[in-house]
Formats: C-alpha cells, structure tokens, sequence
C-alpha cells in the first residue's frame, strides 16, 4: 500500500527560518478521537469492525484506549513569524514517509504567506502501523497543535508524501470534522477498499464529499501520476467531487518545492465550488448500486446459499464501507449461527 525510498528532502542546510521552529516537542494531551476503538470505527468497513469484536469478545479482550505513550513520542512544528491571522493560524498535520524529524524549511515562504502552523510527528514513516501508529500520531499532533495556539478549525488540513499522502487520505476520509481538507502528495488509492481505504460511516462520508482535495505529483514520477488516474475516477465514482488535480514540474517522487508547494495550497484553500444539485444526483445513484448489491445477498440468503451470501456481504463491505450499515449489519447477523 505504501511506498519507500522517497526523497524528503525538506531541510535546506544554511537556510535561516523567517518563522519558529520548534523541533523535537514532546507533547502530553489525548483525545478520544485517537482511541484505538474510535478510529477503527471511522477507518474499517461495519462487518470488519464488527468482526474485530467478535474475536476481541471470544478471547474476553477489548481494543486499548490509547496505542500512543506521548511521553515517548517527538513532534516537530513550525509557526510562521508575526500575530496569527484574525480568525487564528491555519494548520498543516504532515505525515513523513520517513521516521526522521520534518523541517520544512524550504516550505517556510507557503506557509507564511497563509499563516499556516504545520506540525509533523517523528517516527511515523512507512514501516509504522497505519492505524496503530500513524493515524493517532496525526490526530494527536492536532489535538496538542490546538492546544498551544490559536487555530482557525476551518483551516485544519491533513498533507502527506507517498507513504505519507496515502495515510493522509485515511485520515482525511476517517475524520473530515477535523480535517477539511487534504494534500496528497504522490500517493493516493482509490477508497473502494482495493487498497485498504475504506468510506467511513455514511454521516462522516457526507462531511468527506465537501472537503476540498487535492492531488498532485512530480511530473517525471509516472508510476503515482497513473495512480493518481486511479484515485481520481474511485472517488468521483463515489461522488466525491470537489477534487483538484496538479502536476509539479521538474519533479520526481519527492517532496514539493516551494513554487509547487504555492499552487497546490491555492488550489487547497480556493473557495468551494460544489454543485449540489450534482451531488444529490451521484449520492442517489450510489444508492441505487448499494441497494441491488444487498438484494443479491438478501437472495442468496432467502435460498439458503450461505456462501454466496457471505461472498456478497463481504465485497459490499470493502465497496461501499460504512455506507452499507446498518443494512449490512442485518444481513449478516441473518447469517449467524442459530
């Protein structure tokens, strides 16, 4: 799912920051939206949820509250110089692909500019556990962000690189009431579950559909630019549409560059330009291909083809993820031993 051997060459040797960098933090406060049941919720599809507590249950066990000792942990930030914005700072939470410190100084110009604080982990790289591991380490980086300065919640963005960017979309789909909006940078999977990205509960997929997204990929990296293809029709076939798209010149699978950096935060703050009208129309489609995928189940259970049903059951969940629930739920308990 996640790719190695990037460049992530963010630090310019002899570059005097214009802002603060504050590097190596070690931060103390949680928050339930990192519990380890609670991102499971919002990132795994209901029947494999659901599977998950039937085996915790069998073996008398639970998942933990918390997978991160933040005692242990290191976080490295950037503000911009000055007094924050009227509304408060906008903030970047980067994920790495690398488990080494992010200073991003060569992006200090972007992020001055719009007034963005941005703030990455360390040791959350790709050899990490997504969702043990990663994902928490995002959310907590914004939890402890948020704590210490002033943050304008409309202008709280997930980004990421390679590795990186595809943890980036889990997030960016498993919590778009903290992240409105994502930059993925040279990784991004189709969220129809081939990947292991899976739509989140109907009410958190709805707030997905009007973040803004955008991708974009240096233009000699032709591998991810496919990929990207990819990405792209997944989620406008889940009608996801407010979606930007970008090549970054002179590049290759590594980390933006300043000029490139610019464009792909414009496109990320531009206003939104939904067409709800079109988004009522795809979300009823989609409905109507859920619906016919659970009938077909729904038939094969009424003739007592149990797998087949289980088959069905089980490609709806990845397709369609939390959007099949509470349907899916139903059919499946239909299967379970009397």
């Amino acid at each position: 799912m996640f790719l190695a051997g990037v460049v992530v060459a963010l630090a310019v040797a002899g570059c005097a920051a214009t802002g603060v960098g504050q590097p190596n933090l070690v931060f103390t406060r949680y928050t339930p939206l990192a519990h380890s049941d609670e991102i499971a919720r919002r990132a795994l599809p209901p029947l494999t949820y659901r599977r998950i507590h039937e085996a915790l249950a069998a073996r008398h066990s639970r998942l933990a509250d918390q997978t991160i000792d933040l005692a242990h942990e290191r976080f490295d930030v950037y503000v911009p110089p000055g007094a924050p914005p009227p509304r408060g700072w906008g903030l970047v939470v980067y994920v790495s692909p690398g488990d080494e410190p992010t200073r991003p100084w060569r992006w200090r110009g972007p992020l001055d500019r719009r007034g963005l604080i941005f703030v990455a982990a360390q040791r959350s790289g790709n050899t990490r556990h997504v969702l043990d591991r990663r994902v928490p380490l995002a959310l907590l980086a914004y939890e402890n962000t948020r704590a210490r300065f002033a943050i304008d919640e409309r202008r709280v963005y997930i980004m990421g690189l390679s590795g990186g960017s595809r943890v980036a979309e889990v997030v960016a789909l498993a919590y778009p009431d903290v992240f409105h909006g994502a930059l993925l940078n040279a990784g991004a999977d189709p969220i129809d579950g081939e990947a292991g990205i899976y739509k989140p509960p109907a009410e958190l997929f709805r707030a997905f559909q009007r973040s803004r997204l955008v991708l974009i990929t240096g233009e000699r990296d032709e591998a991810n630019l496919a990929q990207d293809g990819v990405a792209l029709a997944s989620l406008r076939r889940a009608c996801v549409l407010d979606l930007r798209s970008d090549v970054a010149l002179g590049l290759g699978h590594e980390a933006l560059n300043a000029t490139s950096l610019d464009k792909a935060l414009d496109a990320l703050e531009e206003p939104a330009a939904l067409d709800a009208a079109a988004l009522a129309r795809c979300n009823a489609g989609v409905e109507r291909a859920l619906a016919a995928e659970l009938a077909v189940a729904e038939a094969a259970i009424a003739r007592g083809d149990r797998a087949a049903a289980r088959r069905q059951l089980t490609s709806i969940d990845a397709r369609f993820g939390g959007l099949a629930a509470p349907a899916i739920l139903a059919l499946d308990a239909k299967l379970a031993p009397p």
